[in-house]
């Protein structure tokens, strides 16, 4: 495991995995969301994005969380060796985002660039997860299906799941 990609809808937790992937395993982590947006939620130039992300990706070792964009995803899940695809079920989603919203009033949430506003960012999750559960969803299922036999792959369908995958990775430190 060198170059590993997290991704999937929106709220299912890929930061908080990502964060204790990455003490578990020692890998720099990249998170898509503070490479794409400056404090305060302003997203950088495309150009600017683009060059960050394939600085990135010619690195010998990393995690990089997140969606990114269109032109940036399957590239990136192409050049990992693992792939962590966090596939709840769309309520668990949503209520994760209600609880990322509800518990962001008093500690911001993890991934997010500082000072990014709350409320306006997450009206925008509840309007990506419906969208990444109709287009991306199953976009990531044939991909990660197509693949498996290339790559280590990690399909996690629950939080139990999630716990599991992390606890096996404290285990095989």
């Amino acid at each position: 495991m060198k170059k590993v990609a997290v991704f999937g809808n929106t709220g299912g937790g890929k930061s908080t995995l990502s964060k204790n992937l990455a003490e578990l395993t020692g890998l720099p982590l990249y998170i898509l969301d503070k490479i794409q947006y400056k404090s305060g939620g302003a997203k950088v130039p495309d150009a600017e994005y683009l060059q960050m992300h394939q600085q990135i990706l010619d690195k010998d070792r990393w995690i990089i969380e997140g969606f990114g964009d269109l032109a940036t995803l399957w590239p990136r899940l192409d050049r990992a060796d693992t792939l962590v695809y966090i596939d709840l079920p769309i309520y668990v989603h949503f209520w994760l985002v209600t609880k990322r919203l509800a518990i962001g009033k008093f500690q911001p949430p993890a991934g997010w660039p500082e000072n990014t506003p709350l409320l306006k960012s997450s009206l925008t999750s509840y309007r990506t997860l419906w969208l990444c559960h109709q287009f991306m969803t199953p976009k990531y299922r044939e991909y990660i299906e197509r693949v498996k036999d290339t790559k280590t792959v990690y399909h996690l369908t629950s939080l139990d799941r999630v716990s599991q995958f992390l606890a096996s990775m404290a285990i095989d430190r």
